[in-house]
């Protein structure tokens, strides 16, 4: 099975940074604030603030050699600032200095907590703005709270990738408790690592405990119907528990698990025991 790898969607850094931009553009009398990740050829806008006028989208995504953020990066000072970016020698002559049509313009260089380049955090303006030492300063100490951000998000992502949690029972018997949220990339390290397990250990049943899920914005995983489908394709028992209320009572929730080839029953021990496998106490 290929190795499964880290992505973190940086949620928390985009939830953090919405706060920040407000402050950010109220200090330093900017319309825009954006934070940009690199990626390996491109820089791509996770997450903007734009106050009057709609400068910078969300998405938005530059060739590395072609941005501003190259010029911030490699800069000793980490940071480079201009009352405007047309009349600059390091940045008239750039493609997106004609498609912005923006003058003012501070970035300092966005690090993670252990130091490496994650991108950088920029403000920018329609109007030339003059920046002084202490707006410098003052960006890059708002730069160094996103770092910690991106290190949480980064924690978060790795303990998701980790978490899949199957209880081996006895031979041929798992639970697998689907705990949190669960997105897309997580969805496809639950499927893969549970199919693989199902595989190599022989097993006949498996219970699928949904007793700890969490759903954002009322939407049901997908990986539901392609697990319980792989499982059944191999020749598995499915079983399901721990349905709390409120999800029951969802239309849409209901509509899902119908479709499901899979039984349901009230908690973990009485799919146990209709399996034949009882509890000692």
């Amino acid at each position: 099975m290929p190795e499964t790898k880290r992505i973190s969607t940086h949620e928390s850094l985009k939830a953090v940074s919405y706060k920040l931009f407000e402050v950010i553009s109220d200090e330093l009398e900017v319309n825009t604030a954006y934070v940009t990740q690199r990626g390996p050829k491109a820089m791509e806008v996770i997450s903007s603030f734009n106050r009057d006028h709609y400068i910078i989208p969300e998405g938005y995504q530059v060739d590395y050699d072609g941005t501003y953020c190259r010029l911030i990066i490699q800069s000793d000072e980490e940071a480079m600032h201009t009352n405007n970016l047309g009349s600059f020698t390091l940045t008239k002559d750039l493609v997106v200095t004609e498609q912005l049509e923006v003058k003012g313009f501070l970035g300092v260089t966005l690090r993670d907590f252990y130091g490496n380049v994650f991108g950088t955090l920029c403000v920018m303006d329609k109007e030339e703005k003059d920046f002084s030492e202490d707006d410098i300063h003052f960006l890059k100490k708002m730069a160094e709270v996103l770092s910690y951000i991106i290190h949480l998000d980064n924690t978060i992502a790795d303990i998701e990738l980790l978490s899949v949690p199957i209880i081996p029972i006895k031979k041929g018997l798992a639970i697998l408790s689907l705990q949190g949220n669960i997105n897309e990339d997580r969805s496809q390290k639950i499927l893969e690592d549970t199919l693989s397990y199902a595989a190599k250990n022989g097993s006949h049943s498996f219970i699928i405990d949904l007793s700890q899920i969490v759903l954002l914005e009322n939407r049901f995983p997908d990986i539901l119907k392609n697990l319980v489908l792989g499982l059944n394709i191999m020749g598995i028992k499915v079983m399901m528990t721990g349905l709390p209320p409120w999800l029951v009572k969802m239309q849409e929730v209901r509509d899902h698990l119908t479709d499901l080839q899979t039984e349901y029953v009230m908690d973990i021990e009485s799919a146990l025991n209709r399996i034949g496998y009882t509890l000692e106490k």
